[in-house]
């Protein structure tokens, strides 16, 4: 009781009705609380712990860099052997094209660094993202984000910026020559897994190659696995001109990047210098925990179980009758119901019976689920079970 009212009376609050797990340990799929009861954490703090929780590696990447040493420098001004081993091993992940990596401290910050970046390199300023956008809470990316509820207060906004309807070809004729960045999350997240067409993410490269416009992928929350391949734009067949990283890719520790073509970055470097600067970017403790994950995500994790195991579990959850509808990529899931109050219930019940689920915050009438890359099948199997009963226990 004390702790909980240190935590409402001093620490800035996100909502009026936070979970209020007192978490004691996190180890593998589970989360315990102070009173030892364990929680199958089906939402990896938000397609963050994508490894689980206190991967060996690691930690023992961490333990590692510790012992030598920690902030030094400005990003940017030092050679760092953490900040090499990110770049080289994330690079393996990647196509050849994408060659270059500024590390930033957020996945917000990267889309902050990309919406300047795009201006930079074509002397454009007009922006076009898409309706159910989500790329951060700062300025720049609230901007480009469309819930307008969560803007409105906030206003006035970055200015020239179009909103376009996902999977209307018709509205790619939005994009000109006037168009400095087109800014997409290569499979929408808050929207509620909102899954781009084949044949609209082929026009979508096309419409930005003819007008000189570049195509900004956000693949904070899809990228790096989450989707049964590396990135999520693999599976169709194209490459953005930047991709903005986050979440997962620091193995549990705050990290955000952007990549781009060496050439394109360098855009940052001159005219004026200091185009974009971070203090804490690319820190050697971050950077060395997302090394270890690109190398753990290379080596241990096997994207065709990815789309295996979310078929199990994506197929036991739709079974029940209480559910409406739901959208899938590989293991990034929504499942939508007939209310935001069912959501709720849902999400309490499961948290009461020991599992963690959460909503997105502009598709509130679904529940949300991003297991760890490394769970079981019988895993799997007995969080479908848990859910499957929570809805019935709730309507």
């Amino acid at each position: 009781m004390k702790n909980k009212k240190l935590f409402l009376n001093h620490l800035g609050q996100t909502t009026t009705h936070p979970l209020l797990l007192e978490i004691d340990y996190a180890e593998g799929i589970y989360i315990f609380d102070k009173n030892g009861k364990r929680y199958m954490d089906m939402i990896s703090g938000i397609a963050v712990s994508s490894l689980g929780h206190g991967h060996p590696k690691i930690k023992k990447a961490l333990q590692k860099q510790i012992e030598k040493h920690l902030h030094v420098m400005v990003y940017g001004e030092f050679i760092q052997k953490a900040q090499l081993e990110l770049s080289q091993n994330l690079r393996a992940l990647l196509p050849k094209e994408l060659n270059g990596l500024y590390i930033l401290n957020s996945g917000t910050e990267a889309n902050e660094a990309a919406i300047k970046l795009c201006k930079a390199v074509t002397g454009r300023k007009e922006m076009i993202s898409f309706k159910g956008a989500y790329h951060g809470s700062t300025n720049g990316s609230l901007s480009i984000s469309s819930n307008e509820k969560r803007k409105k207060s906030f206003r006035p906004l970055l200015p020239n910026i179009e909103f376009i309807e996902l999977n209307k070809l018709e509205d790619l004729k939005t994009i000109t020559i006037k168009t400095a960045g087109v800014f997409l999350e290569t499979i929408q997240g808050d929207a509620g897994v909102q899954i781009p067409s084949a044949e609209f993410m082929t026009a979508l490269r096309q419409r930005c190659t003819e007008t000189g416009s570049l195509l900004i992928l956000d693949e904070i929350q899809c990228g790096l696995g989450r989707t049964g391949k590396n990135f999520a734009f693999q599976h169709y067949q194209i490459i953005p001109d930047i991709l903005t990283l986050g979440k997962a890719l620091g193995g549990g520790l705050p990290i955000g990047a952007l990549v781009a073509p060496q050439k394109t970055l360098a855009r940052f470097s001159n005219n004026p210098e200091l185009g974009h600067i971070t203090t804490f970017g690319g820190h050697p403790l971050n950077a060395s925990s997302a090394a270890a994950f690109c190398a753990i995500l290379a080596d241990e994790i096997d994207l065709s179980e990815v789309e295996r195991l979310g078929q199990i579990l994506e197929a036991t959850i739709n079974k029940h009758p209480a559910i409406i509808a739901s959208r899938r990529k590989g293991m990034l899931f929504a499942f939508d119901m007939e209310s935001s109050m069912q959501v709720a219930k849902v999400v309490e019940t499961c948290l009461k019976n020991g599992l963690i689920l959460f909503w997105f915050l502009s598709n509130p009438n679904s529940f949300r689920i991003s297991p760890p890359l490394n769970i079981t099948e019988n895993q799997i199997v007995a969080a479908g079970k848990i859910i499957y009963n929570a809805i019935d226990e709730s309507i």
